[in-house]
């Protein structure tokens, strides 16, 4: 269950060496290896799926087609996950190589710009929860403090008040939010970086919409395009609401540690491989943010160290099941809107 009664924490100077001995031990037992027969195995079945769907596709060209949308949403699921290990690194030892894997990923294959996330994501990793410099937790369609809810009227105080009954209607925009969100943010690119990633996510929409409107008549191309963006944006919304919502949320006078810092503000859900599958390694959340370079294989290896370590120091680590983690979320925007 979510942690609610947080243990005393301890002056700086006292708590800062708490990360050293679990990290030494991570490090010594040859876990941040690259596995990167993992990952080209995962890469090339997720481009083999890809075209397989789009295959599918032309050989229907007609309602059935529809039904693919569902998978193509899955493996467009399984993109962004790649992309969001291309971001922390986990690939390839080569910092350019994973950087141009997140661009083929994000930008070219999902129109999501791999520059603006990136940037956004690190800036979370560093400040989980943190309303003040966490972007995940500012105030927009939701609101996550009593004290962000207060600052809107009109539509979009309504809105808030009734957002624990409209959170999962809410993730099937998600998909079309990242794309936008994308284009938007091109503007505060470097010039290399927008003439980049512009051109790869206009690729990406001729080439989709392209693919769309030549493969299925109009009106099956509008409802494939509709469903499987609305798929994609709610499965990554479910992998990704479990993760911090509901959690502790530090204030600007919280002193807390690295460890502390990422260990409080973080949830972990119970389940075996095709939990893994499904969450794209995030239901790993506490050992993914204290070690962001871990490669997604290594995270349930890692984790009876990591929860260990918190079991010594006194330190809450928090786990639940899936649906109890929505549950938690839910009631969680219930109260603060």
């Amino acid at each position: 269950m979510t942690t609610t009664e947080l243990p005393p924490v301890r002056p700086a100077a006292a708590k800062g060496s708490d990360f050293t001995p679990l990290a030494r031990r991570v490090r010594e037992s040859g876990l941040m290896r690259r596995r990167t027969g993992h990952y080209t195995a995962s890469i090339g079945l997720n481009i083999l799926g890809t075209v397989a769907v789009w295959a599918g596709v032309a050989l229907t060209g007609s309602w059935w087609s529809v039904l693919l949308a569902v998978p193509a949403a899955l493996l467009s699921a399984r993109t962004g996950f790649l992309g969001h290990d291309a971001g922390h690194k986990q690939i390839a030892a080569s910092a350019t190589t994973n950087r141009r894997l997140g661009l083929l990923l994000g930008d070219l294959m999902l129109g999501m710009s791999h520059g603006w996330w990136n940037a956004k994501h690190n800036l979370h990793h560093a400040h989980p929860n943190h309303t003040e410099k966490d972007p995940d937790v500012g105030a927009g369609a939701l609101v996550w403090t009593p004290e962000q809810a207060a600052e809107y009227s009109g539509p979009l105080a309504w809105l808030h008040r009734h957002q624990a009954r409209l959170f999962f209607l809410m993730l099937l925009l998600e998909g079309l939010s990242l794309k936008v969100s994308s284009v938007m943010d091109l503007k505060n690119r470097s010039p290399r970086d927008r003439r980049v990633e512009g051109f790869l996510l206009a690729a990406h929409t001729i080439g989709y919409l392209a693919l769309a409107f030549l493969l299925m008549p109009p009106a099956v191309a509008v409802v494939f395009i509709a469903v499987h963006q609305g798929l994609f944006g709610f499965h990554l919304g479910c992998a990704f609401a479990p993760n911090h919502k509901g959690m502790p949320m530090p204030g600007p006078d919280d002193d807390w540690d690295h460890l502390r810092r990422q260990v409080l503000t973080s949830r972990n859900i119970k389940g075996g491989r095709v939990t893994d599958w499904l969450l794209g390694g995030l239901n790993y959340q506490i050992e993914h943010h204290l070690f962001p370079g871990l490669p997604r294989p290594a995270l349930r290896e890692v984790q009876p160290l990591v929860r260990a370590h918190c079991a010594e120091l006194g330190l809450p680590y928090t786990e639940t099941s899936l649906v109890a983690s929505y549950g938690q979320v839910l009631r969680y925007l219930d109260s603060v809107a």
